[in-house]
């Protein structure tokens, strides 16, 4: 066996393993095994399992949320961040966000660094829709409305419906940047029983 593997490798091969067969599966023996290492290259990077569970958990929280808003970052006069988020956040697999997902669920802890990364997610489309034009309290909503969809895709089972074509994309995007008034009166009419006064009818 060859013990010549670094933390990073470590972590890679800790993703693709929850991706692929969940959090049950992050074991040291059975992934040594895959490895073809001993136990000792993986203590010598973690503490114990604990200690890897938490660094995998930071590792995927800066590949998927850290690393995508420090690209965003680095365009800040660019106006087509948004599209290219959104387009790239809808065409890309996630069997790794599920199994983070399907993870917290099971786990305090982890579910607890899954909302923080949601938060964070949702702030960083709401600032871009602000950037856009959107007041604050509207870009809020729709920003937590784009991450109810992103979520809800991968969930969906037929695949016609799991996709929509790039232009038909761009055009939805577009109206979240550009529908910054909604009408005054929104709310449903009431019914003739609710404008009743309490003593009867008026």
């Amino acid at each position: 066996m060859s013990d010549r593997l670094t933390k990073s490798e470590w972590l890679r091969h800790g993703l693709r393993t929850l991706a692929s067969e969940g959090p049950g599966a992050l074991k040291v023996g059975p992934m040594s095994e895959k490895l073809n290492v001993s136990r000792g290259s993986f203590y010598w990077h973690f503490r114990g399992i604990e200690d890897f569970r938490s660094q995998l958990l930071q590792n995927w929280q800066e590949v998927s949320t850290d690393q995508v808003i420090n690209e965003l970052d680095s365009r800040p006069r660019d106006p087509g961040r948004l599209r290219d988020l959104m387009h790239r956040a809808f065409s890309t697999q996630r069997k790794l966000d599920r199994a983070v997902r399907s993870w917290a669920a099971q786990d305090e802890n982890v579910a607890s660094i899954v909302a923080a990364v949601d938060a964070r997610r949702i702030a960083r489309v709401a600032r871009l829709l602000v950037e856009a034009g959107v007041d604050d309290a509207r870009a809020a909503q729709r920003a937590t409305f784009l991450y109810w969809a992103f979520l809800g895709q991968s969930a969906v089972m037929d695949e016609r419906h799991a996709s929509i074509p790039a232009q038909g994309l761009t055009d939805i995007i577009g109206l979240f940047e550009d529908l910054s008034r909604v009408p005054a009166k929104c709310e449903p009419r009431q019914t003739s029983a609710l404008r009743e006064r309490p003593g009867g009818r008026r």
